[in-house]
């Protein structure tokens, strides 16, 4: 057999495997999490393998001469249950992409370089399916960015996850709904993609429709019970708190975190007066659950919060508008008293 045919049939019985596996996760997405966006995510991924599965590649077919049509593995005949069957399909999606990217770059280098962004998207597919302990994720998160309006807006929150950032909130005031919702999209995807939580503030449609780990609400939002009604009981919902009745009622409430503050006069919140760090030993001996201390905070002050007694600390400006926002983060994160571990930022290219 000629090397030409060999490398047709790599490739054909390839683009049949990671088709095949996509379709299994497809089901899952459409039948069992009832989720229409990682549904469409699967079928376009499908869509895009099958333009490139050419005939040619087809015709060099060969079934019945094919070695491994007999092989098999006990594992293969049985399935524990069905997220079992998931995870068997993702790696087999993911087995079969890097075959296709390595063979297909005698073939097609563009072939080759499509199938590596598809690998890509499979491993963030394969995240965002995995069972998320979102409040175990929030305890190990002692940084939160809390966004600002900015034309470099997603370009400054990747290089903040690049960093080691692993809690990320979208809030957004002035633009329109349907600005609102594409921005979010691509946040969500991108935390995800770094193994980040992503919480939307205010709009608990918004968290819904691009599938938010949860949402942070103000004191006139509405309330925690219908928030948890609407997003589920897997979501994380915070309350904004600044003083002591309001850290009352959020505890009523179960808020799953609060935020402290403002701890230093901030034009975020424009007429709002400091609490300072007596709002924060306050909070160390009243809040049961975490809590972010905000306001004003940056590389330069966080080490006196941090001395109050917080152990969590939510920023806006530090990171919006620092030069360099990887290095911010990496610089503030080595302040706070975890493990280095919990720093270490995930990259797609190291996955």
């Amino acid at each position: 057999m000629n090397a030409t045919s060999t490398l047709y049939r790599v490739l054909d019985a390839n683009l049949d495997r990671a088709r095949e596996g996509l379709r299994v996760i497809e089901e899952w997405c459409r039948f069992g999490l009832e989720n229409p966006q990682l549904s469409a995510q699967c079928k376009q991924l499908r869509q895009e393998l099958a333009s490139w599965h050419h005939p040619l590649l087809r015709m060099a077919r060969d079934t019945s001469n094919d070695p491994g049509t007999q092989l098999t593995h006990p594992q293969e005949a049985t399935r524990s249950d069905l997220p079992t069957v998931v995870q068997a399909n993702l790696c087999r999606v993911q087995e079969a992409l890097r075959v296709l990217e390595e063979y297909s770059k005698v073939y097609d280098a563009n072939m080759a370089a499509a199938c590596k962004q598809m690998r890509y998207q499979v491993y963030t597919l394969d995240t965002q399916l995995q069972p998320r302990n979102r409040l175990q994720q929030l305890l190990e998160a002692p940084l939160y960015l809390v966004t600002s309006p900015s034309e470099q807006l997603v370009s400054v929150v990747e290089a903040a996850l690049q960093g080691g950032l692993k809690l990320v909130q979208y809030r957004e005031k002035q633009a329109n709904d349907a600005q609102r919702l594409a921005v979010a999209q691509k946040l969500c995807q991108l935390c995800h993609q770094y193994n980040a939580l992503f919480i939307v503030n205010d709009r608990i449609d918004i968290a819904v429709a691009v599938d938010a780990d949860g949402v942070h609400l103000g004191q006139q939002d509405m309330t925690m019970a219908v928030a948890r009604q609407i997003l589920g009981p897997d979501k994380l919902v915070g309350r904004s708190t600044t003083n002591s009745q309001e850290m009352e009622r959020a505890i009523q409430e179960q808020a799953d975190y609060i935020g402290v503050g403002p701890i230093y006069k901030t034009p975020t919140k424009a007429g709002k007066a400091a609490v300072g760090h007596e709002y924060i030993r306050y909070a160390n001996q009243h809040a049961p659950m975490p809590y972010y201390a905000i306001g004003g905070i940056d590389e330069q002050n966080l080490g006196e919060v941090l001395a109050a007694g917080a152990q969590r600390v939510a920023v806006v400006r530090a990171i919006m508008n620092a030069p360099s926002p990887t290095q911010v983060v990496q610089q503030m994160l080595k302040q706070f008293p975890i493990s280095p571990a919990q720093a270490t930022p995930i990259s797609p290219e190291n996955s």
